[in-house]
């Protein structure tokens, strides 16, 4: 005879269950098995009590994982067990990393707290620095004042300058390089060498871009820092004046980029450029700036205090200067002083369509990420305010891009902003929506938001449409996410250039190079090589900028050699020859020294900041020919806000650099496998500091020392291990 029971009991049966079986799991060390049981049965909470010391950590490995696959909301449910467990535990440092990875301080705030060792607080406070956040410790954080200040210096990146020449000096590239240097012109045929020693001010443009990127961050170089009374004769106003007009601003500007994160050598050395008669000049040096304050916060407010005055001048370019200057030093800052000053300027009707343009692109950057609803209904007004002539005009796009940077990363909050989207002159209209969709979601991997942006692709435009261009970026933002997606996006942008349109085919090289930002991966290098030989010029100049930005740092030889052959052969076209020097001087960043990535510490963070600079640029390069190959070529400087040093430098408990040995090798995942896998693969042993490429990872290679960084990035602090015994 069958009992039917009642549906509670066959529940409470289960529970009982699945409490058998995650206990016998977990105590023979199946930790997934367990993870997944229990998020079928929707009771995550279940897995606190069962955590012990011996697999916490690989429970916790497997949750931070898998959340990348887990549709939202679900994921942050996911990460916040793992955040709990780790500080059951007390693995601060992991913790951390969950509360980052999910933007909350208040998570933050309770690591710090729940910490009461000083030295792992350091550490915490170089993680914070690098990601580039705003964070002020209070008493209940430190309470010892010295300590307090030390630590806030940490967070504000002042050590950052001196930990980056420290690098240079250990790898002996201390010595400036010139353009010739990189171009190497003498490796190729005679006529590219008489083309190129033409002396017109497009090739001195190019020189001063390309001696900026290269000796980036050195405080030394061979055109802009060279004393008058050398026996050169050379000087920085000799090289100044050899640019025309708008090209005088980047060169002064130029020089905030040689001595980037220098803020007080800086400051001194950008100073004589303001009591300059020419407009041109002192518009770069507000944008110098800005520049060297890039990364680096500083109590004093130098930049405010200094480009606050030039908003309200009367000369566009100089207001451009100032605002731009102000967006790069205050990225991600939210300052509410420069939101003052900067509104007014978007609701005033009679400012150019070029000031109106760049303040919105620098109040994006500032609030980048934080949903801010006043400076989202200043943009939206001043884009309403638009005639119809000026929706023409390439400036226009970059209105929405203001307003999508607002949102980056945090998808349904945009949803309100979008709908109000629909409202605008139908010639904007569908590239904000594009805009805005892609900016909310880059960096998730969210599958079905790539499938709309690819059906948008797929469209026939109507006459005078343009949304295609972002839509294109937009998959590869939103798809950078983790490396399944990431080859997908790249096979899926190999199919839009053999069906796509043309508009579609300029945007493509750009998609692939921020897929793979100075990680140059062979299959995109042969695409992009392709493209740079095409018939249109727009899709060749895209793909030699795109070659840049994918060798962007690494010092590619192969890069390095198709961009010698693409200069020898578009030696009769200044425009194409102007890309080609570009991206030589991207391939050679900081002679090596330096990256574009916005991912870091083993991929697991986004820098919000890193990647708000690459996609203004490669928006601005949707545009090419009027902003980067017109006057508006400053738009490069933008890329500032992602170069970060690729080193690994390993410091003791006085902050000091330790020269320690350390295996550096392709990192290796190794999350739910048995046992203690090995994490890196093909390595190699050196002595720190070491540069690290994409997809490296780095283990001390000794005992004597332990870490106090989960992850070897950046800086890393070590501690004598107590129980190490040298061997006899």
């Amino acid at each position: 005879m069958l009992v039917v029971q009642s549906e509670e009991a066959g529940i409470d049966d289960l529970t009982e269950l699945v409490q058998q079986i995650v206990a016998f799991h977990m105590k023979h060390n199946a930790e997934p098995e367990v993870v997944d049981l229990l998020m079928e049965v929707e009771d995550l909470d279940l897995l606190i009590k069962h955590v012990d010391k011996t697999n916490f950590k690989r429970t916790c490995l497997y949750l931070t994982s898998a959340a990348k696959y887990i549709p939202g909301p679900d994921d942050l449910l996911v990460l916040d067990i793992a955040y709990m467990t780790d500080i059951k535990f007390e693995e601060y440092a992991n913790a951390l990393q969950i509360a980052l990875f999910l933007d909350n301080l208040q998570y933050v705030k309770k690591v710090f707290t729940a910490c009461d060792d000083v030295l792992r607080k350091k550490q915490f406070c170089y993680i914070l620095g690098r990601q580039g956040i705003t964070f002020e410790l209070d008493e209940d954080m430190c309470a010892d004042d010295e300590e307090r200040y030390a630590m806030q210096d940490i967070i504000n990146n002042a050590k950052l300058s001196e930990g980056y020449l420290a690098l240079a000096r250990d790898i002996e590239v201390m010595e400036p390089k010139s353009p010739e240097d990189i171009y190497k012109a003498h490796l190729l045929d005679r006529r590219a060498c008489a083309g190129a020693s033409v002396d017109s001010a497009r090739q001195n443009l190019a020189a001063t871009f390309v001696n900026a990127f290269v000796n980036a961050g050195f405080g030394q170089d061979k055109l802009m820092t060279v004393p008058s009374d050398s026996s050169t004769g050379g000087s920085s106003g000799n090289w100044l004046f050899k640019n025309k007009e708008h090209g005088k601003a980047s060169a002064a500007a130029s020089l905030g980029m040689i001595l980037l994160w220098d803020v007080d050598s800086g400051l001194a050395q950008l100073d004589k450029y303001f009591h300059s008669n020419d407009n041109y000049v002192i518009a770069g040096a507000l944008l110098g700036v800005g520049i060297v304050n890039c990364s680096v916060k500083n109590e004093c407010d130098p930049a405010v205090a200094l480009l606050a005055d030039y908003v309200d001048k009367e000369d566009p370019f100089i207001r451009i200067g100032a605002i731009m200057g102000l967006g790069i030093a205050y990225a991600g800052a939210q300052n509410e002083q420069i939101r003052e000053k900067l509104m007014p300027i978007l609701t005033d009707t009679k400012t150019p369509l070029d000031v109106v343009a760049f303040t919105a692109i620098s109040l994006g950057l500032i609030y980048v990420g934080s949903c801010n609803q006043d400076v989202a209904h200043a943009i939206i007004y001043a884009m309403m305010d638009r005639s119809e002539a000026e929706f023409q005009d390439p400036l226009t796009k970059l209105l929405p891009l203001g307003l999508g940077l607002l949102f980056l990363g945090k998808q349904e909050s945009v949803e309100a902003t979008a709908e109000v989207s629909k409202t605008f002159n139908e010639k904007i209209r569908k590239y904000c929506d594009m805009t805005l969709l892609s900016f909310a979601y880059a960096g998730t991997g969210n599958v079905l938001k790539v499938q709309n942006l690819l059906g948008n692709c797929a469209q026939h435009l109507e006459k005078g449409e343009n949304y295609q261009g972002p839509a294109v970026l937009g998959i590869a933002m939103v798809s950078m996410a983790e490396e399944l997606g990431l080859d997908m996006a790249i096979r899926t942008l190999e199919h839009l250039l053999q069906y796509g349109k043309q508009n579609i085919r300029r945007s493509v090289p750009l998609a692939l190079a921020l897929l793979c930002i100075s990680n140059p991966k062979v299959n995109v290098m042969d695409t992009l090589s392709r493209l740079s030989h095409d018939t249109d010029a727009e899709v060749a100049s895209a793909a030699i900028i795109s070659l840049g930005l994918i060798g962007a740092g690494t010092n590619n030889a192969r890069i390095a050699g198709m961009l010698r052959n693409l200069s020898s052969y578009y030696y009769k076209d200044a425009t194409l020859l102007f890309c080609v020097r570009l991206a030589q001087g991207l391939v050679h960043l900081g002679k090596g020294l330096l990256t574009l990535n916005p991912y870091h510490f083993d991929r697991f963070f986004l820098s919000p900041v890193a990647l708000a600079g690459l996609v203004t640029f490669l928006h601005a390069c949707l545009e090419m020919k009027a902003l980067v190959l017109g006057r508006y070529h400053i738009v490069l400087y933008f890329l500032v806000l992602a170069m970060q040093p690729r080193m690994l430098m390993t410091v003791d408990e006085n902050l000091k650099p330790l020269s320690v040995p350390v295996r550096v090798g392709q990192a290796v995942d190794v999350v739910g496998q048995a046992g203690r896998p090995k994490t890196i693969t093909s390595f190699q042993t050196h002595s720190t500091p070491v540069l690290l490429a994409a997809g490296d990872r780095a283990e001390l290679a000794s005992e004597k020392y332990i870490p106090l960084s989960p992850i070897l990035e950046g800086f890393a602090i070590l501690k004598e291990n107590p129980d190490y015994q040298e061997e006899s």
